[in-house]
C-alpha cells in the first residue's frame, strides 16, 4: 500500500464526515445560501474549527465570484486550492528537518502522554542512521519506567548509541549529559526524547522549559529543532496542547502521528492558520518506515477524494 493510500485510509474518518456533506455539496446545482451554510457546518464537523470554517468559506465566496462560477460542482476545485494554498503558506509546511553531516542538529520532542514521542524518537534515528549519520539519543523521560528500555529497544534496532540514568534522574541532566556526549564523538544528530506531560501542568511545563534553556544556553552552534509530537485523533484539543506548548518553547514544527487511526484532519488546517506553526511529518504506523514528511498536496487530496 502507498504512503498516498495509507494516508486517504487513515483520514477515513474526518473523511467521511467532510465527504458525506461535500460530495453532496459540490455534486452540482445552484449556489444558493443553504450551500455556504451547509458547507460551514461540514467544515466545523471536521475539527477545522468556528472561525476558521466561517474565514473559508467567505474566502471560497470571493473565489467563485471573481471566476463567476454559477454551480457547486465548480466550486470542488477551488475550495481544494483554497486549502493547499492556506496549508502552503506557513514557512517550512512539510520541510523534514535535515541534518547535515559534520554539524551538530538537535531535536528536541515534545508532548503530552501518549502522543508518541519515543517511537518518533526511534524512527528519526533509523531514518537517519540509515541515510549515514551518527545519532546520539538521550532518554530525558526519567518518569515513565519503561520510556528508556523502549528507546534502548530502538537504539539497537538502529546502531544508535542512547544516553539514559536512572528512573526519577534529573531529566536536565540527562538532556545535558546526551549533548557533551554528541560532541565528543563527532554526532550529527542528537534526538531528546522527553517526559509526557499535561499542557495545562505548570511545574511540569516549568521543567520542559528547563531542559529547552540548557540546550539552547548549550548548543553553540548546533542547530536547535523543537518539535510537538501530536495524537491527530486529538482534534481542537490539539490546537490548545498546541498553542501552549508553542508559548512556552517556540515550537519549530508538529509531528502528526497515529494518522492510521480514525484522524481529524481539521487540526492541521487550524495549526497552520492560527498558529502559522508547520507541520513537518506525519506518523501513519509503528514501523521504522511509517514516518514520513508531511505533503499539503496529497493531504488535501486525501481528505476530500471520496
Amino acid at each position: 500500500m502507498s504512503f498516498f493510500e495509507r494516508l486517504r485510509l487513515g483520514l477515513q474518518g474526518v473523511r467521511k464526515k467532510w465527504s458525506e456533506g461535500l460530495s453532496g455539496l459540490f455534486s452540482g446545482g445552484a449556489i444558493d445560501p443553504e450551500f455556504w451554510d451547509r458547507l460551514e457546518e461540514v467544515l466545523i464537523s471536521g475539527d477545522v474549527g468556528a472561525a476558521l470554517s466561517q474565514s473559508l468559506v467567505e474566502q471560497l465566496k470571493q473565489a467563485a465570484r471573481e471566476r463567476r462560477v454559477a454551480t457547486t460542482e465548480g466550486l470542488y476545485g477551488l475550495f481544494a486550492s483554497i486549502l493547499a494554498q492556506r496549508l502552503s503558506e506557513v514557512p517550512l509546511m512539510g520541510r523534514p528537518v535535515e541534518p547535515e553531516k559534520g554539524v551538530l542538529t538537535i531535536v528536541l520532542l515534545v508532548g503530552v502522554n501518549g502522543s508518541g514521542k519515543t517511537t518518533t524518537a526511534g524512527k528519526l534515528a533509523c531514518k537517519w542512521a540509515k541515510e549515514g549519520l551518527e545519532v546520539i539519543m538521550a532518554a530525558s523521560d526519567t518518569f515513565r519506567a519503561a520510556a528508556a528500555e523502549q528507546l534502548k529497544i530502538w537504539g539497537e534496532r538502529s546502531g544508535v548509541r542512547v544516553v539514559a540514568q536512572q528512573q526519577g534522574s534529573d531529566a536536565a541532566a540527562v538532556a545535558f549529559d546526551a549533548l557533551a556526549a554528541a560532541r565528543s564523538s563527532g554526532a550529527d544528530v542528537l534526538i531528546v526524547d522527553t517526559a509526557g506531560r499535561l499542557h495545562s501542568k505548570h511545574n511540569l511545563m516549568e521543567e520542559l522549559k528547563k531542559i529547552a534553556r540548557i540546550l539552547d544556553r548549550e548548543r553553540g552552534e548546533s542547530k536547535l529543532e523543537t518539535l510537538l509530537v501530536l495524537d491527530s485523533v486529538m482534534g481542537q484539543n490539539g490546537l490548545a496542547q498546541a498553542k501552549t506548548f508553542n508559548s512556552a518553547l517556540s515550537l519549530s514544527g508538529v509531528v502528526l502521528t497515529k494518522y492510521d487511526n480514525t484522524a481529524k484532519g481539521g487540526i492541521i488546517l487550524a495549526i497552520a492558520d492560527e498558529m502559522k506553526t508547520p507541520v513537518r511529518y506525519v506518523g501513519l504506523g509503528e514501523g521504522e518506515d511509517d514516518l514520513r514528511p508531511f505533503d499539503v498536496e496529497e493531504f488535501v487530496r486525501a481528505l476530500l477524494e471520496e
